[in-house]
């Protein structure tokens, strides 16, 4: 009646020869066609970077200076005198008429809609936000909102990346890779930093790192850069001159004192543009007059500081270049960043990639008076890239942005070293980022962290259980009966096994059906002939699994099949075991204990101590 796996089966094959049919990666041909997809994808994003440029350009020309113009202004040599506090108003009540009757995706600064399409709706975007907010934005920040370009930009390239994902037959990955390509090739047209929009997606957007996603967002970034240099201008947004100082230890330390003060930094703007969502939502009016509300307190602060209003880039560049003032300083510090709080917290369309950047630029200068000297601009270089790896918890982005910003890479080690301190102290103090705060309150969890998962580093043959208790092709009802007898007479302890499966064996070993416990005691109490085979009771092409397979395949097909055992074959269709639920979460625990168990595993011997103890 019985049989070993082992003994009916033929021996498994050598390890070397298995392992064969294993791979590092999972990607197939079709990361290909979608790289193809992805690189129309890119120039679409850069088309757009562009447009939307034109069009902040026309909107500010239009709200500060009357006139039909495209060409890039900053709205701070306006003038308007006072009447210029009413045209944030203004613009954000046209960015709240088009968020309530346009659509209400229209709002926020592009990067956390973005993760939130991507992970929790399959990456399904509806059409009307990837035209309305650019519409949004240029009405946000040429009315001079204090916002920047990118995060619009990295939504709308993403809603087009969408929407191409949704109009082919894709699947939801697929869909997500190319909305992600979108978004980050935006932002790689927008700052001109196509290696560090790829890193973006890595770090914030992806969540994995594969080839099938790594490939075609990299062709978008690059398809996007090379277009940037066709429609706006080639070169570095913010340049500068290559440090010609050598990085002392005392920069290096320094470095680290400019990552604690900016995270510190980070930290508080994050409190502050909570609190103030949480005061605008205790507003008893519709939420359409929130950012008619913020623009307000922009048009103040432009009365007071006019540089605070709009983009701003000509205001990092003094930074960069050191030629600035305490005013400017003051001026950035207290009245930019506090309209920018305001405005960001009213909901109305802006990116606050370039905010910080200027914060932080500006918090870099200030400080610079008391670091040792490592170029002109340098320590504003470290201050801006390093409050922004704390607000959006991207070290790596921020620290090759200021690369592609400025074309200084001799200021790559003091960044590195500030983005690094500065991230890894926002980690430890504060639960949510800037980024995921919004869908924290929503009632959704993001976790930030990815790694490899511990199912994949088992297969099947190293988990299975090898004795199985099995059943001949010939075996009848009767035999049935004469296991039901023991299973009884063993009680409980029988009951209790870890086989739930019995399978059915032919006399070469191989698997040609399967019969559950249920089914195997329905025969058993059948009134059925003992003589019926009991094949007739089990299931004939049960689902199996490779022994070559890895503990992450075996969970997708339990989980396919809803089954919490299935039976293992070698390549010639032998059992050589079966594989349970318990085994999977077993390797879990495994990677578990790596995480939680803190083992000594070298105990350094003095010498003198051998000497005297003679050990």
């Amino acid at each position: 009646m019985e049989q070993n796996a082992n003994e009916a089966g033929s021996k498994s094959p050598p390890l070397a020869a298995a392992s064969t049919l294993l791979r590092d990666y999972s990607a197939d041909s079709r990361m290909l066609l979608i790289s193809l997809v992805a690189f129309f994808v890119g120039a679409l994003a850069s088309v757009i970077s562009w447009l939307l440029q034109r069009m902040i350009g026309l909107s500010t020309n239009l709200f500060y200076f009357h006139r039909w113009n495209f060409q890039e202004v900053e709205p701070a040599g306006h003038h308007l005198g006072y009447w210029a506090v009413l045209v944030p108003v203004v613009g954000g009540f046209l960015v709240g008429l088009v968020a309530r009757f346009g659509s209400p995706g229209v709002r926020g600064h592009g990067m956390p809609e973005a993760v939130e399409a991507i992970v929790f709706r399959g990456a399904r975007v509806k059409p009307r936000v990837a035209f309305l907010k650019p519409i949004a934005t240029a009405l946000s920040i040429g009315s001079g909102g204090p916002f920047g370009a990118e995060g619009p930009v990295i939504m709308t390239g993403g809603s087009m990346g969408s929407l191409l994902g949704q109009m082919l037959p894709v699947t939801d990955a697929e869909r997500s890779t190319l909305m992600v390509a979108g978004a980050a090739a935006g932002m790689a047209a927008t700052f001109a930093c196509p290696l560090s929009a790829v890193l973006l997606a890595v770090e914030l957007l992806l969540f994995e790192w594969r080839p099938r996603s790594l490939v075609p967002v990299a062709v978008a970034c690059a398809t996007a850069g090379a277009m940037r240099r066709l429609l706006l201008a080639p070169g570095p947004i913010f340049p500068m001159p290559a440090s010609p100082y050598g990085m002392h230890h005392q920069a290096m330390l320094a470095a680290v004192l400019v990552g604690v003060v900016v995270a510190l930094l980070a930290i508080v703007l994050g409190k502050a543009i909570h609190s103030t969502e949480e005061l605008f939502e205790k507003l008893p009016i519709h939420w359409m007059w929130f950012p008619a509300i913020g623009g307000l307190f922009v048009g103040l602060g432009g009365l007071i500081f006019p540089p605070a209003l709009g983009i701003g880039y000509d205001v990092i560049r003094q930074l960069l270049a050191s030629d600035f003032t305490w005013k400017l300083l003051v001026g950035v510090l207290v009245v930019k960043t506090a309209i920018w709080i305001i405005s960001l917290s009213s909901n109305t369309a802006g990116g606050i990639l370039a905010p910080l950047l200027m914060i932080g630029a500006a918090v870099g200068a200030g400080m610079s008076h008391w670091l040792p000297v490592i170029a002109p601009g340098g320590w504003a270089v470290v201050g801006m890239t390093a409050l922004l790896a704390a607000s959006i918890g991207a070290p790596l982005t921020c620290a090759m942005l200021s690369v592609e910003l400025t074309h200084n890479g001799a200021l790559v080690l003091p960044v590195l070293l500030a983005c690094t301190t500065s991230y890894a102290l926002s980690v430890l103090l504060q639960r949510r980022s800037l980024l995921t705060a919004g869908l924290s309150r929503q009632g959704r969890h993001l976790s930030r962290e990815y790694g490899v998962d511990p199912l994949e580093l088992v297969v099947v043959r190293d988990a299975q259980h090898p004795d199985v208790e099995s059943f001949a092709a010939t075996a009848t009802v009767g035999e049935a009966r004469v296991w039901l007898e023991k299973m009884q007479a063993n009680a409980p302890a029988s009951w209790s096994h870890w086989q739930r499966i019995f399978p059915i064996l032919g006399e070469d070993g191989k698997l040609l059906g399967l019969l559950t416990r249920t089914q195997l005691m329905a025969a058993a109490e059948s009134q059925q002939p003992s003589e019926i085979p009991l094949a007739t009771f089990g299931i004939e092409q049960p689902s199996t699994l490779s022994e070559e397979e890895t503990l992450r395949s075996a969970a997708e097909q339990m989980g396919a099949t809803q089954l919490t055992s299935l039976p293992v074959v070698d390549a010639n269709g032998t059992l050589t075991g079966i594989l349970n639920v318990a085994d999977l979460l077993s390797a879990r625990v495994t990677a578990n204990s790596r995480d939680t168990e803190r083992n000594t595993l070298l105990r350094p011997r003095w010498p003198l101590r051998r000497a005297e103890t003679g050990k």
